[in-house]
């Protein structure tokens, strides 16, 4: 059988055709019923055009719209690009232009940032719209000129399965935020994405080898994240590989108190979470309604984010016999490892044995010795990503060859215990991530001095409990009345946090801003952050203290 992510979930649906395979609010679709609605959707986009090699964007909610999508795609040979809602105009834009879209499909709630687009905002005035030969909108409302109603599509199209020959190359697309902010495509080949990311790890696996372990499955997965994320991907199709079922909330922000309820009432058997940004409110909403039913819970899975050991501690215990495994990966490099946390036993933070094909390297890229104390970078050779979608020279650098074998070098810092355990120590850039989202301050910094009062700006991240971290700023402002270059402290504008959401997402905005009369930078010009996550601990609050509390602002990321 080849491994691909079209044929394998095609071998299951013959495996369990009537087994719940997806539920969203109130729809609730068998294996058969999902494939039957991809294979309606693939035919659509096969008639605007779309084919192998091509990429169909999904502008979209959690849903079972989104999950059609990539089947469809996968079932075309084509590859889905995943989009963060969350995005600007200008950031939407480049996203669609860099990926190369050649069909879109959308939830009507974002029609009108879709609609700027279309129209060649935040481009340039030399830039062109994206060439779409597709648009198909999800939802009743005003729709993008030129769409179809994605129901309608469905409908209108035949039922059975694309006649089309698949290879384990062909290619899966996930986009992640790149070193500059902006967002960089990762490909992947099916076979290496099945291995790495998916766990799927036995190549040799036969058709009948695949149909009965779908037939023996009984997950019913709920990723309390979103789909335009790729832990949520991953866990997702490695549910349906195994023949459970997955769950999706509806919801389109975080409520802990119906994630619970949901959790309780379709019995999930493991729930996916993002670090304390959504494991701490589930386990309040837990406490606050000890009536749920929540004994199925067997494993919570963490991925993007640190779950500190007290939230853990409070999941475990609101659901008995529940495991939390932590993941250590990333986009390019799939999973290299994982800890798990028992009642009683909570593992070092951000510490993993490390798979075979792990290791940690030095500056000059050669392997850490165990128990040295070199802090170096987590590297893993095998099942990587292929690159970067339009970048060879990023491509260069983050993939490596050493000795003839090819590596993905992360930006993950570590050390090699004497045992072999590797400990992360976080990221080597000043990349802060809030809440699973990582957040690059050259872009927010570079929003923040666009803005005619201020001078000049520093971003960092410091220790946040729900979000891991959230990002403050230091602003340099410009006196009033006197030349622009002139820096001085005084009251951040009004009107600046507004200045900066127009910019960029409002997950990346500021949390706070506070005035200060200079930034500290290298002989380089280089910031010197060190300094910067300093005073910003000083101005905000060392964790812990009441000021922390006090100057925090109510708003989460969004």
């Amino acid at each position: 059988m080849e491994r691909n992510l079209a044929d394998i979930f095609e071998v299951v649906v013959d495996a369990v055709p009537e087994r719940e395979a997806l539920v969203c609010g109130d729809r609730r679709l068998t294996y058969a019923a999902l494939d039957e609605r991809a294979n309606r959707l693939a035919h659509h986009l096969a008639g605007a055009g779309v084919g192998p090699g091509d990429h169909v964007a999904a502008y979209l909610y959690n849903g079972t719209e989104f999950v059609e999508t990539m089947l469809a795609a996968f079932k075309l040979r084509a590859a889905v690009v995943n989009v963060n809602y969350r995005y600007v105009p200008a950031e939407l834009a480049y996203l669609l232009a860099d990926s190369d879209a050649k069909a879109v499909v959308y939830d009507t709630r974002f029609t009108p940032t879709l609609a700027e687009v279309e129209a060649g905002a935040g481009r340039g005035s030399q830039a062109n719209p994206p060439e779409l030969s597709a648009r198909l909108a999800v939802g009743t409302g005003d729709a993008v000129a030129g769409s179809v109603p994605y129901e309608d599509a469905l409908d209108a199209a035949p039922p059975v399965r694309p006649e089309i020959r698949r290879t384990g190359d062909d290619l899966y697309l996930l986009y992640t935020g790149g070193t500059t902010g902006m967002p960089k495509g990762v490909m992947w080949r099916h076979t290496d994405i099945l291995a790495a990311g998916l766990g799927n790890l036995d190549g040799a696996v036969t058709r009948e080898e695949e149909a009965e372990r779908a037939r023996t499955g009984s997950d019913r997965h709920l990723p309390a994240c979103p789909l335009m994320h790729g832990a949520a991907q991953w866990v997702t199709l490695a549910t349906f590989y195994g023949g459970g079922a997955v769950i999706l909330s509806p919801d389109t922000r975080l409520d802990a108190g119906r994630l619970a309820q949901l959790i309780a009432t379709e019995r999930a058997t493991v729930v996916t979470i993002i670090g304390d940004a959504v494991g701490r409110p589930l386990a309040d909403a837990l406490a606050a309604r000890p009536d749920l039913d929540v004994t199925a819970v067997r494993v919570v899975m963490n991925s993007g984010a640190t779950v500190s050991p007290p939230v853990k501690d409070e999941l475990m215990a609101r659901m008995p016999g529940a495991f939390v495994y932590d993941t250590f990966g990333s986009s390019e490099s799939g999973t290299v490892g994982k800890s798990a946390s028992g009642v009683g036993n909570t593992p070092t933070q951000g510490r993993f044995a490390p798979r075979d094909d792990t290791i940690v390297l030095d500056d000059d890229l050669r392997p850490v010795a165990p128990g040295s104390g070199l802090v170096g970078r987590l590297a893993r050779s095998g099942a990587v990503a292929l690159g970067y979608y339009n970048d060879p020279e990023k491509t260069a650098a983050t993939f490596p060859v050493i000795d003839g074998v090819r590596y993905i070098v992360t930006g993950d810092h570590a050390l090699v215990e004497a045992d072999g355990t590797v400990q992360i120590l976080g990221r080597g850039s000043a990349c802060i991530n809030t809440g699973g989202e990582k957040v690059y301050p050259d872009e927010v910094e570079g929003a923040l001095k666009s803005h005619p009062e201020v001078a000049d700006a520093m971003v960092v991240g410091v220790p946040d409990e729900r979000f891991g971290e959230r990002v403050v700023a230091l602003v340099v402002l410009r006196h009033r009345g006197t030349p622009p270059n002139s820096p001085g402290a005084g009251e951040i504008p009004a009107d600046l946090e507004e200045h900066v959401r127009a910019r960029v997402a409002g997950y990346k905005a500021p949390r706070q801003l506070f005035p200060v009369e200079a930034v500290e930078r290298f002989p380089s010009g280089k910031p010197d952050y060190g300094w910067a996550r300093d005073r910003a601990l000083d101005l905000a609050g060392r964790p812990g203290d009441a000021a922390s509390r006090a100057s925090t602002s109510s708003h989460s990321p969004a």
